[in-house]
């Protein structure tokens, strides 16, 4: 029970504490607050960026053309020689046939020019579609398939992939390195609005110690403000993160970024909530304690 007392009464000094210095808490509030609103910008940028390059990651696919004249023995062949690569995933086989009658369900016009041929007439070839386990050496995987006997060519979109994956590395190294400076400069940026406060309240520090405070209960009233300051400027950042981004998913992106795919927002803004909270709260109390031991050299 006295624990629960000290708790409370913790609280209700820390929420006095905010009121009584109302400019400099809404300062700390108004730091957090857009550092978190830009901190939570980054990460919903990283995260759809991940997921965009899983997803193309698991569509991208080595086709390899046989040559024309080839028998069944031959292809089965080829098959046990790709089955035997190492960074090989799965493959199916297509034959030309095959082929050929997929493309005339998908158009019309297809059908139309490709019913009045003969098998021996149709211009397509075998084909394996190859999936690889890494992407990063898909070029190297490719390569070794075309090395193969009668393996007509490959083609995965060389260059383009090697480019497009660079591209989202780029952009994720980036969003990363901005939410960690970003935390920082939030840390400092209420810790030194912490110090002002505490100077302001040097008064009352005193006589704390005068009574008998030990440093850890002076520090402890300090560190729920800054808990509720982290909470306090997570809310709005939190509300805007719940709203926009269930509007932007509804928005239609393809016009704008037509390669990005949007996660779903359920579940994924409660994580993304549940991060800038626990943010907010951290800088809040790091800062606190920091701003109270370097400033008292306690």
């Amino acid at each position: 029970m006295k624990a629960l007392r000290i708790l409370v009464r913790n609280i209700r000094d820390a929420f006095r504490s905010i009121w009584r210095n109302f400019a400099l808490s809404l300062a700390s509030i108004t730091a957090i607050t857009v550092t978190l609103i830009v901190v939570a910008f980054s990460l919903i940028l990283t995260y759809n960026v991940n997921y965009t390059a899983e997803i193309m990651a698991s569509n991208i696919e080595i086709i390899v053309f046989l040559e024309k004249e080839i028998d069944e023995e031959t292809i089965a062949e080829v098959e046990n020689e790709i089955n035997s690569l190492d960074n090989v995933e799965s493959f199916i086989f297509k034959s030309r046939l095959e082929i050929a009658e997929e493309y005339m369900s998908e158009s019309d016009v297809f059908a139309a020019i490709m019913e009045s041929w003969e098998e021996d007439e149709i211009p397509l070839q075998d084909t394996f579609i190859v999936k690889v386990n890494d992407n990063e050496k898909i070029g190297d995987t490719a390569n070794e398939i075309n090395e193969l006997e009668k393996v007509d060519s490959v083609n995965y979109g060389r260059g383009m992939v090697e480019q497009l994956f660079g591209i989202f590395d780029i952009i994720q190294s980036g969003s990363l390195i901005a939410v960690g400076a970003l935390i920082l400069v939030t840390g400092f940026l209420i810790s030194n609005t912490i110090k002002i406060t505490i100077f302001s309240r040097r008064k009352e520090i005193e006589i704390m110690r005068l009574v008998g405070a030990s440093n850890l209960n002076i520090k402890i009233p300090f560190m729920f403000e800054g808990l509720f300051l982290g909470i306090i400027g997570a809310v709005i950042p939190v509300a805007l993160t719940f709203y926009g981004y269930h509007r932007l998913y509804e928005y239609d992106l393809s016009l704008i970024m037509p390669i990005l795919t949007l996660i779903e927002p359920t579940p994924f803004v409660y994580q993304v909530a549940g991060i800038l909270l626990i943010i907010g709260v951290a800088v809040g109390m790091v800062g606190s304690w920091r701003a109270v031991s370097k400033h008292l050299k306690i």
